[in-house]
């Protein structure tokens, strides 16, 4: 079949003019600025696509170049901000997540000698699906330096998304090759962007269960691991059950949704919107596409290509990996979609000519061939919506960002606040023993309280004659722990020099006093009284426990407590003795007022 030249006209499309045969991607002109869309970076390592697994193996690095070309052929390169040939990483960056071991043997064994190291190839796993082929390690280093690159602009802030359709083997352990892959890109990627971002959400919509990047990351609640795939026992890997979700601190940061064959375009994009931020790492495995070598869904381009769209209006950094798809063509076609949907540009159906126009001949040279209807639909909507019901009750569990501290805390800080605690409790001590007239309440005073004493903040004169400055009133403290809630009462028989500033009730004492007969008989039932001044309300009323406690008790302390209370009283007992021999009689006068009577 020979393809026909004619000039398509796409006059009508959004994002695009005429420019003939191939209908190059043209961007708006009425953009308003280079900064009113997202900065994209695309990353191909150059010769990634040469490498061979082997002739009867579904793997085809070849994929790679067709969608490289149908990329430049559809001119998405002028829309693309960067385009990079990344580095290949190093073993160290390798070793940041594999064995040392593991990686020291894909560096050394070769298709020459891999007679020479058949007990190493068991142990890795380097069997079947994973062969031992010509610079396989090369390859290794070629797409994780890339997916490397990818996030470190990422966590630079110099690019919004990052492509690289050459990662995405998300089979890969720690210490063995599995289903394809040997170097798992994204979860070296995942650690990468860890240093800078508190929080990864890893999407993956490759057919396979993404068994390798889970396994990573099943016990951490930094990443979360959201993979839609085929279940059932049986299929490759076997993994990916419902009830899997994490465990630890990864405890329901694990989300699996487990499809039958032949799920749809509608079915698929219902359950993805539903389940599905931070930072984004997006596998985007094109075996999920109908018409699969291994695969058994029945995905449009479109559909799969409405997944990534979706991802991309969240606005977070986005690196977007390839993976699975083992129909080269489709693949390179879901892919060149792909870039275009995330660079924001739509592109023709008709694909532009390229030196692989043969893999396309059968379809028309079409992006979008029928793909959808060709395996059976198991999936029913009542068993979707069990799924989706079951993962939004799994997800109520989860909390607002996981339990990392993003900040440095020095080593020895547990002993620094061991000594600041002990050098504050020694402060607190020697408060105590310098306060020696202070007694503990027998109640806790309120914030708006007067105290008497050396630190009364009334701001009157004392006995001494000096008046007193004023000073903020510091709440009472706390009753320390194990202390008695009750204090002690205040002497009546306190003198009025140290009362300097509280107001003065007189307070009855009941003295018998001797009586002539001839006083009036209003007068007797009056009783001596020691008019004793003691803290009032505002309503004039005697407050109780109205001295602050400082400090701790001590039995010194408590000593020179009752030293002065039996001082108090005998000075009280004395003035009543002398009232009573001089004949004077006290009458009580509310308002602070006292008025002495002489008996007749």
């Amino acid at each position: 079949m020979v393809r026909k030249y004619e000039t398509y006209t796409f006059s009508s499309a959004k994002f695009f003019a005429d420019r003939g045969a191939e209908g190059v991607a043209q961007p708006l002109t009425e953009r308003v600025n280079p900064h009113s869309r997202p900065i994209v970076s695309y990353y191909f390592p150059k010769g990634v696509g040469e490498h061979h697994y082997g002739e009867r193996h579904p793997m085809k690095p070849h994929r790679l170049s067709l969608t490289n070309a149908l990329v430049m052929g559809y001119g998405l390169d002028k829309q693309i901000h960067h385009i990079y040939n990344p580095r290949p990483a190093t073993r160290e960056e390798l070793e940041v997540y594999h064995d040392p071991q593991y990686i020291d043997f894909l560096s050394k064994v070769t298709p020459a000698n891999q007679d020479d190291t058949k007990h190493l190839i068991d142990t890795f796993n380097c069997v079947e699906d994973c062969p031992i082929f010509a610079d396989m390690f090369e390859f290794c280093k070629m797409y994780a330096g890339a997916s490397l690159a990818g996030a470190r602009k990422l966590s630079a802030g110099t690019t919004d998304t990052a492509i690289n359709w050459s990662g995405g083997l998300h089979h890969a352990k720690r210490g063995e090759a599995n289903g394809f892959c040997y170097v798992n890109d994204a979860v070296l990627a995942i650690l990468e962007m860890l240093k800078y971002h508190p929080r990864v959400l890893y999407i993956d919509i490759d057919i396979h269960h993404g068994d390798g990047v889970e396994l990573a990351f099943y016990h951490s609640n930094r990443v979360m691991t959201v993979s839609f795939h085929k279940y059932t026992g049986d299929f490759f890997p076997g993994t990916g059950k419902l009830d899997d979700n994490g465990a630890g601190l990864g405890k329901h940061f694990c989300i699996n949704v487990p499809l039958q064959d032949g799920v749809d375009d509608d079915m698929y994009l219902t359950v993805f919107k539903t389940v599905i931020g931070d930072t984004i790492v997006l596998q985007c495995g094109a075996d999920s596409l109908g018409l699969d070598r291994l695969g058994a869904f029945n995905l449009s381009i479109a559909a799969h290509g409405e997944c990534v769209n979706y991802v991309r209006t969240f606005g977070v950094p986005l690196l977007v990996v390839g993976g699975g798809g083992y129909t080269v063509k489709n693949v390179s076609r879901c892919w060149a979609y792909e870039t275009a949907v995330l660079v924001g540009a739509d592109i023709p159906d008709t694909l532009p000519a390229t030196v692989y126009d043969a893999f396309f001949a059968d379809s028309g040279w079409k992006l979008h061939p029928p793909l959808t209807g060709k395996v059976d639909n198991l999936n029913s909507p009542a068993g979707l919506q069990r799924i989706t019901m079951s993962i939004r009750e799994k997800l109520r569990y989860l909390g607002g960002a996981p339990s990392v501290a993003m900040r440095e805390i020095p080593p020895g800080l547990e002993e620094w606040l061991a000594a600041e605690e002990a050098a504050a409790e020694a402060e607190q001590d020697a408060e105590g023993d310098a306060s020696t007239s202070a007694r503990p309440s027998r109640k806790r005073a309120a914030q708006n309280e007067f105290y008497d004493g050396e630190d009364d903040i009334d701001g009157e004169e004392d006995g001494d004659g000096e008046e007193e400055i004023p000073a903020r009133r510091a709440p009472p403290p706390r009753r320390a722990r194990g202390s008695s809630r009750r204090g002690t009462r205040r002497s009546s028989g306190r003198s009025r020099a140290g009362m300097g500033g509280m107001k003065e009730v007189p307070v009855p004492v009941p003295v018998p006093v001797p009586v002539p007969e001839s006083a009036p008989p209003s007068t007797s039932a009056s009783t001596a009284s020691i008019s004793a001044p003691v803290p009032t309300s505002r309503g004039g009323r005697p407050r109780r426990g109205t001295t602050r406690p400082r400090g701790r008790p001590r039995a010194k302390e408590k000593e020179q407590q009752e030293d002065l209370g039996r001082t108090l009283t005998e000075e009280g007992q004395q003035e009543q003795e002398q009232e009573r021999e001089e004949g004077q009689q006290s009458v009580s006068i509310p308002m602070e007022l006292s008025l002495d009577v002489e008996a007749p």
